[in-house]
């Protein structure tokens, strides 16, 4: 992944793309655009863009271990969404959690509707 930010938050996940999960390659952006400004462009040179490219895409130690770390997070990646996984696990926590609010929403309103008449 070429990394290329360009606001606010877009260079702390350039930092998590990069540093911590060595996933990525930064192309040069030192700092945020200003808002308003956008029409101004980021100045990034075309040797920045190919120097990312190529660091990319050659066959370095470099470059091969960030791509067994790759796939090693795409399979973590694919364990977590199966069913028993962490992501799967915990949205169907949150499902049921948001059903059972549901349905004790609905018992408190009939009842309350009932106590009512």
């Amino acid at each position: 992944m070429v990394t290329w930010p360009l606001f606010a938050d877009q260079f702390l996940n350039e930092c998590l793309v990069v540093q911590i999960l060595k996933v990525g390659v930064k192309i040069g952006v030192k700092s945020p655009m200003k808002w308003g400004e956008e029409e101004d462009g980021v100045l990034v040179k075309k040797e920045d863009i190919e120097r990312g490219i190529e660091k990319l895409m050659d066959e370095t130690s470099e470059c091969k271990e960030r791509r067994k770390r790759i796939r090693e997070l795409a399979e973590m990646a694919k364990k977590a969404v199966e069913k028993g996984g962490s992501s799967h696990s915990n949205i169907s926590l949150f499902i049921q959690d948001i059903m059972k609010k549901n349905k004790d929403m609905m018992s408190s309103f009939t009842n309350g509707n009932a106590n009512s008449k």
